[in-house]
């Protein structure tokens, strides 16, 4: 995550945010939570301290934001999961474009995965990390999914939140054992028959309707 030249007209309030939050990532992750301070990390985005008090108020609201930037790409098919019954598209191509698109893009988000590692090694000193992380992603990706899959005619899951909690399981459990716990050489499974047998049982246990 490290700051880019901004184009001609970009917004310097902005710019400067995203300088900051590629301040704090550095700090963060070298560092731990616990070692990180307000200082070291305004140091590392080269503002002042002032400076950076006026974006964030403190470290907690600051590690928010930057799991909120990190996964803005990763979660942006989640989040835009349609609830209602209507849906331009069948739920089997619909979940198999979530799946492929949060696996593919969280795969090569490596600054997700380092934080990740970070969120997932500090969580039992700072459970406050690991909660944020469960509130920013897990719960309204939850959330949005349970509503799709209990509101969908086609789809029929006598509990449509334990399938959700099971596909986003699935999910993320794939990426903490293939990447985060470099598991891939020693367990390996393409993305794609990852994908297919995923889908596969969620549309065999939703009594799919033609």
């Amino acid at each position: 995550m490290n700051p880019t030249v901004p184009p001609a007209d970009s917004d310097p309030k902005v710019d400067k945010a995203n300088a900051i939050l590629a301040g704090a990532f550095e700090i963060f992750t070298s560092q731990g939570f616990a070692a990180a301070s307000m200082a070291r990390i305004a140091k590392a985005a080269g503002v002042s301290k002032p400076t950076l008090y006026s974006y964030f108020q403190d470290k907690e609201g600051l590690f928010v934001a930057l799991v909120q930037q990190l996964m803005h790409k990763s979660n942006h098919m989640a989040l835009g999961l349609p609830t209602g019954a209507e849906t331009p598209t069948s739920p089997e191509a619909l979940l198999r474009a979530m799946a492929t698109s949060f696996l593919s893009e969280a795969a090569n988000n490596k600054p997700f995965l380092t934080l990740m590692r970070l969120i997932i090694g500090e969580s039992e000193k700072f459970p406050q990390l690991a909660q944020t992380f469960v509130r920013v992603l897990t719960k309204p990706m939850l959330e949005r999914l349970t509503a799709y899959l209990a509101n969908h005619p086609q789809l029929e899951f006598s509990d449509p939140e334990i399938a959700a909690r099971v596909f986003s399981g699935a999910m993320v459990h794939y990426l903490i054992v293939q990447e985060i716990m470099n598991g891939k050489e020693i367990m390996p499974l393409e993305c794609d028959r990852m994908v297919d047998g995923l889908v596969d049982l969620m549309m065999a246990g939703g009594r799919y309707h033609l």
